[in-house]
This record gives structure tokens, sequence and C-alpha cells, in this order.
């Protein structure tokens, strides 16, 4: 069992931002060959919390939650990932789970947004998620803007 941890960007260590990092670089830019500016500079800005999954010392699983207050009116999950190790573990369902419970508590109310690729639509349509644009292309890779059912 993984242990899970949310913590507001001021509180991450060097380490778990190395890992962090490291994390979405290995699979966004290598495994899916997509160039692109990574770190953003929304990972240390405003109420940025990043919910992680440790195990044995190793990153399983991260996404990133922004707040309402700087996107809009709306709490964005994104970076959402899985390590290639623990893919097909059930690990990214419960990583869903727990990030709309954690933007819930954060930000009660509020509307939540991602911005899904296009292959994953139904996998975020599972978790209550329903498509409110077009396809459109986003660093080479089509991708959706998806926002939480309120029911969900």
């Amino acid at each position: 069992m993984p242990a899970w941890t949310c913590k507001p960007h001021a509180e991450l260590t060097l380490a778990e931002l190395y890992a962090i990092l490291r994390l979405r670089s290995e699979v966004f830019v290598v495994e899916q060959q997509c160039a692109f500016l990574d770190m953003d500079g929304k990972d240390l800005l405003g109420q940025t919390e990043h919910l992680m999954a440790w195990a044995n010392g190793g990153l399983l699983a991260y996404c990133r939650l922004l707040e309402p207050a700087l996107n809009d009116g709306q709490a964005i999950i994104g970076r959402v990932i899985t390590a290639p190790a623990a893919r097909g573990t059930g690990l990214g369902h419960e990583l869903m789970r727990r990030a709309k419970a954690e933007v819930a508590r954060l930000w009660p109310g509020e509307p939540v947004y991602l911005s899904a690729q296009a292959r994953l639509k139904g996998y975020y349509g599972g978790h209550g998620f329903a498509p409110v644009t077009d396809e459109y292309i986003e660093d080479g890779i089509p991708h959706v803007g998806m926002l939480l059912r309120e029911s969900a």
C-alpha cells in the first residue's frame, strides 16, 4: 500500500520536488516523446498542491492541483501521472479519487477542470468528468477539456 500525501508547494522537500520533476520528465517528455516546457511556473504559484503516492522511497503516482482563484474560478487537476512500474494496479484510479477529494477539501463547491489526453476521455469520464471542449492539440497530442459533473 502506498503512503499518500498532499502538500502545498512551500512544504515540498527538495527530494520530493526532484522526484516529481523526474517522474514527469520520464513519462511526459521521454516516454511520450513530447518536447515541452513542463516547468511552466505553476508548480510554485499561489496555493498549488501536490498529491503524491510513495512506496519504498519511490514516487508511484502524482498530480498537481491548481487553485481556482488563479484559474478563472476553476480548480485544475493536472500533470496526472502513474509511474510505469505501478501501472495496471488501480493506482491511477485511486489517484483520481483522492485528487477529487483533495480539491473538495481545499476549494469546496468550486468547479473542477482538467485537460485530458483525448485517448483518456473514457478514463476520466469514469471519474465523473464530461467533455466541455472539442479536441485540440496541446504539445503535439490531442486533448479535450473536461469538467467534473456536480453530482460526481
